[in-house]
Order: C-alpha cells, then structure tokens, then sequence
C-alpha cells in the first residue's frame, strides 16, 4: 500500500515540476552569481508580473473547456486608453475605470459568442486578439504616450508593503481568491464539470452559459487590470504593449498540468509553472541569450506541455493492456 501511495505521488505532474524547477533554479545559482540577490529575486516577478496575473484567469477559463487568446490585446487596448484619455485632459482615475470598463466589455463580448451563440471561442478570441489590438493602435497610433501622474507610476515602479509592489500584492490576492473558488466552492466543481462534459453538465442542471460568460467577464477584467498596471510600471504606452504576451500565458498554463481539453487542473499545478518559467526567463536573460531564442525555449515548452501528458497517458492505458493480458 505504502509503495502504491508513492508510486502516484511520482506519477503526479505537480512532482515532476517541482523537480524542474529544482534542476532550474540549481543551474540558474552555478551559472550567474546575482540570482539570489535580492534585487533580482525582486525583478524575477515584476518584470512579468501582469502576465501571472492573468494566467490566474486563463487557468479558469482552459479548465472549463475554452480558451481566450484576446487577454494580451485586452491588455494592451486597456493600456492604451488610459492614455489616449489622460492625454485629452479626463483624469487617470477616470481613465482607469475606463479601462476597467473596456475589458469587461470585451470580456461580454466573447462571453455572449462562445456561450449563447455557439461559436468556438477559439476563433471568437482570436478574432479579439486582431481586432483589439487595431483598436490599440487607432487610439495611439505609432506613438509613445507617458507623463501620467506621479503617484500612478508609484504604483507600478515602488514598494507598497514592505518591499513588495501593489501588482504582487494583488497576484497573491487574486491567487488566494481563485484557489477558493476553484477548488473549495461550487463554482469551481461547475467549471470543472463543464471542462469534462458540457452536455452531462446541462442535463444535470449547471447553468453552463452563466458559468461561461462569468469566466469571460473575469478574464477580461484581469487582462484590463494588468494593463492598468503594465501602464504603471512602464510608465509609458505604446499600441504594441503586451504583443505576444498570450504565448507566455497560455505556455504557464498548460505546463501547470491543465488539460488543453478542460476538465483537469490545478492551482499548485499552475504555481509551479510560474515559478519555472520565470525562472527560465530570469536565467536566460542573465545568460545575455536574446529574446528571440528565449521565445524559441517556451514555444517548446509549450509543445511539451500539452506532449508529455498525452504520452504518458498512452503508455498508462497500454501499461494496463499488457497486465491484463498477462493475467489471462
């Protein structure tokens, strides 16, 4: 009994990352001496830190069965508007509800496609992801809007609590709040429902269109959120802020041990993931190895992902074949 209990903790994918994630951060402290610092320890997370924060989202929504490749354009139109509405005189806290608005617009939106109309949300957000990203570039053009106010870049740029920045403060927030809702409400057990079976979900009475345009809703929330404070952090915006961040996210995700298929996952799954990825990222960069092999890395990364696990499971059920064979 107790070899069987260890065997399944191995076969847990969370175990695998753990022990990624250890092989990482051991290569990382022999090849560059300032990975432990402090300071780069800090940089690690605030250097991608909108992109985590809307992996909480994308989790959600890759668990019910969907996915929304629009965050990064949702991010970047948000981004986008607070400055294009600061520049005309409105004031940040305006512009910021704004922006907050637009997002749930967008969230609405692909909600109102996937769940009602039926459209695959496949093609419904990556139609937001060109269209979004247009209107970005409409609002700005091929400038660079900054100059806000002092206090907005604060938030983004310095220590709130001790020496943590508000967008930490909020990831650990959001990460609390989504861990709870996923694993230990009924909201959660209805996501993972529909992720298994969308039929058996509707016929057992779980509303599956609310759930979905709810998910939608939250994960354009988010996207708007983090392109609030990728404004704060950068200081300054330009129509192509946050382009290609969905590669990061959806690759964090999946890598966590989310099933592509919905209906499998985890939070610690998703948090391990992080962790390796920023790690990968943070030790490549002071590697001096340049953005685009970095680019390269998680692509394959994300291709493992969503490899590994099927894999595993074939060799699982031919596993299981050959022992009954055996047994007759």
């Amino acid at each position: 009994m107790q070899v069987n209990l260890k065997w399944e903790v191995l076969k847990r994918w969370e175990t695998l990352l753990a022990a990624v994630l250890f092989i990482v951060v051991v290569f990382n402290i022999t090849q560059s001496p300032v990975f432990l610092r402090a300071d780069n320890l800090t940089n690690l997370f605030s250097l991608h830190i909108e992109k985590i924060i809307i992996v909480l989202a994308m989790a959600l929504i890759i668990i019910n069965g969907e996915i929304d490749l629009s965050v990064a354009s949702v991010m970047g139109l948000s981004a986008c508007l607070i400055a294009n509405l600061y520049e005309q005189g409105i004031s940040i806290e305006i512009a910021m509800l704004c922006a907050l608005g637009a997002g749930i617009l967008c969230g609405i939106v692909s909600g109102f496609f996937v769940a009602y109309v039926g459209l695959p949300s496949l093609a419904v957000t990556l139609a937001g992801l060109i269209g979004y990203r247009g209107l970005a570039k409409m609002l700005i053009e091929d400038r660079s809007i900054g100059n806000f106010p002092e206090w907005f870049n604060r938030l983004g740029q310095q220590p709130l609590v001790g020496s943590l920045p508000l967008s930490l403060i909020i990831f650990f927030v959001l990460f609390i709040v989504v861990a709870v809702a996923l694993h230990y409400a009924a909201f959660g057990r209805y996501v993972f429902v529909i992720g298994n079976n969308r039929e058996s979900a509707r016929y057992s009475g779980v509303r599956v269109r609310q759930v979905k345009m709810t998910l939608f809703i939250i994960s354009g929330l988010v996207a708007s959120l983090a392109g609030i404070l990728i404004a704060a952090r950068l200081g300054a915006v330009r129509a192509s802020t946050a382009e290609g961040f969905e590669l990061d996210i959806i690759t964090i995700v999946l890598l966590g041990g989310v099933s592509v298929f919905g209906g499998k996952g985890t939070l610690v799954g998703v948090a391990l993931s992080i962790l390796v990825v920023l790690c990968l990222r943070n030790g490549m960069n002071l590697l001096s190895i340049t953005g685009n092999t970095q680019s390269t890395v998680i692509g394959i990364l994300l291709i493992l992902s969503v490899l590994i696990p099927n894999l595993a499971q074939d060799f699982q059920s031919i596993w299981k074949r050959r022992r009954l064979n055996l047994r007759e």
